[in-house]
């Protein structure tokens, strides 16, 4: 993508200018292109394309109220049927979730304009006649998509995944063939890596995770987790993780958490690459990477959070975990990491800075009053938490803690924010909220 400050794009726009000159094209032709090339990557900053966006809660450019609540620099307010917490994701104006039936006998993807919040597409993605139990603080429809240019990829764990035209809104495939007791409901997002979606099951009687072509839905890869859990309890066996792909020393890596372990994958084909075991189950929280190091949070376990240096093979666990932490670890709620430091809101709404090169803590704080199960996001130098209850905090990222404002809304949030320009869309149980400054 192309950036006004990049070495590459000055470097292709002199040659531009420099072909243009020798060929005599047109000034006018090649001032268009340029404004063109402008505008496409000022868009493609716009998306919002998984759970999580980039991977990290970030929009650090948006300028977003600090002032928030019902009534309160609300731009529109839709209500969603159903039952689903599923984060929106962002591709140009349209703005995409899932919602499904409390019996999960019928599943919808559901499209808006991102500007109006008026709908676009409801599209009925599953039926279902037979339907497991789902856990009542889950949801069947708690599985965040991901969108690209043309196309949505709804995952609804295995009672089916399909990729939809997001221009007609017709399905042009789905796969409803991979059986997994998800147990208490499914939850793991699905990522875009290329040509491939890659997505985890990790359920009560099997744990897997499968790459699909993106484009036909066929399986490139399925891999079982392998994972020796000290246990027959399939309870304990459970996790709700979205890989991270990253890139360290010319090696690729898909980062998927299960329970007990989280492993690393070669994306292509699905070869093991290491594995750590840090206890836990439940594991929930996306995993994040910077300056060499891989951070985890495992669910429930003694090791609450890791921090991994993602090289060598095999099993790394005594030669790779640079710190642990585990006082106010939040089970449910990814970190953020920002200039060196890791931000946290825990279940219980205590909020943590701690250093991310060592672990040490900086400051922790109780922040906020209720239950934290959406992920907080950060823009503009502030940090935008919801609680179960409706209410929440906005803070400051910095050395000390500061509160700027408590907030509240009409219903709570299991959904975690989407940032696209200097707007906000939030997800609370029974409503979609644009939110901007008036």
């Amino acid at each position: 993508m192309y950036r006004c400050g990049d070495l590459s794009f000055t470097i292709k726009t002199t040659n531009l200018i420099k072909d243009s000159i020798r060929d005599g094209m047109q000034m006018r032709a090649l001032y268009l292109m340029l404004i063109l090339l402008f505008v496409g990557s000022l868009n493609a900053d716009d998306n919002w394309t998984h759970f999580r966006g980039d991977q990290a809660g970030r929009a650090d450019d948006a300028q977003l109220p600090t002032e928030l609540g019902e009534g309160k620099n609300v731009k529109w307010k839709i209500p969603v049927r159903g039952k689903g917490w599923a984060s929106p994701v962002i591709f140009g104006d349209q703005l995409w979730t899932i919602t499904a039936t409390v019996d999960g006998s019928k599943m919808w993807a559901l499209c808006f304009d991102k500007n109006t919040g008026e709908t676009i597409h409801d599209i009925l993605v599953f039926e279902n006649e037979e339907v497991r139990f789902c856990h009542p603080t889950n949801s069947f429809a708690s599985c965040t998509p991901a969108v690209e240019e043309g196309t949505v990829y709804v995952h609804f764990g295995s009672y089916g995944t399909a990729a939809l035209n997001t221009k007609t809104g017709k399905k042009i495939w789905e796969r409803r063939d991979l059986e997994c007791d998800h147990w208490r409901g499914p939850a793991s997002s699905p990522v875009i890596d290329d040509d491939r979606l890659i997505v985890s099951y990790d359920g009560f009687d099997v744990q897997f995770v499968v790459a699909f072509n993106k484009e036909t839905g066929e399986t490139v890869w399925k891999k079982d987790r392998g994972i020796d859990y000290g246990t027959d309890n399939g309870d304990r066996k459970k996790a709700y993780s979205t890989a991270t792909v990253i890139e360290h020393q010319g090696r690729r890596q898909a980062i998927v958490p299960s329970a007990m372990e989280t492993i690393s994958y070669n994306p292509e084909n699905g070869e093991v690459l290491w594995r750590v075991r840090h206890g836990g189950m439940n594991a929930a929280c996306r995993p994040l990477f910077h300056n060499g190091l891989v951070y985890i949070t495992g669910g429930d376990g003694a090791r609450a959070m890791v921090a991994v240096s993602p090289e060598g093979t095999g099993d790394i666990t005594n030669t790779s975990i640079k710190w642990e932490f585990s006082k106010s670890v939040p089970r449910r709620a990814s970190q953020l990491l920002i200039d060196g430091h890791l931000y946290m809101m825990n279940d219980q709404g205590v909020a943590s800075c701690i250093q991310a090169d060592s672990g040490q803590v900086v400051w922790q704080q109780r922040a906020g009053t209720g239950e934290f199960r959406s992920s907080p996001v950060f823009a503009n130098g502030f940090i935008y938490c919801f609680s179960v209850e409706g209410a929440g905090v906005v803070l400051k990222a910095g050395a000390e803690f500061e509160k700027i404002t408590d907030f509240e809304f009409e219903t709570g949030f299991q959904a975690s924010p989407a940032i696209s320009g200097n707007s906000m869309f939030l997800r609370s149980i029974t409503h979609l909220y644009c939110i901007e400054s008036e």
